[in-house]
């Protein structure tokens, strides 16, 4: 199952690295392939790859900014959280993920 995600905060330093390394963990504790951009203080980082965005099941973006390039994810399934419900949430996330897409 693949799984990609966008992560930005509002000062783009510490929750937007927090909540990526959040669902890299959980994804990879729960056998999930997550690809996750950092939109942060760097600019955009790992940028999803469009092969990437079409074989996600859905994707989660972070809802404490915009997120830059928002279009390449019309038509796929999104899931939209704080920065800080995704850090503290994130293995709920990946269990309702892996519940609603089997």
């Amino acid at each position: 199952m693949k799984v990609v995600a966008v992560t930005a905060c509002s000062s783009g330093i510490a929750h937007t690295y927090m909540a990526a390394e959040a669902l890299e963990v959980v994804a990879k504790r729960n056998g999930i392939d997550i690809s996750v951009e950092t939109q942060g203080a760097m600019g955009i980082e790992n940028e999803l790859a469009p092969e990437d965005i079409k074989e996600a099941v859905c994707v989660i973006l972070t809802n404490d900014m915009r997120i830059i390039n928002e279009h390449r994810f019309e038509g796929k399934k999104v899931i939209r959280m704080s920065t800080s419900d995704v850090i503290k949430k994130a293995d709920i996330i990946m269990k309702k993920i892996i519940s609603t897409f089997k």
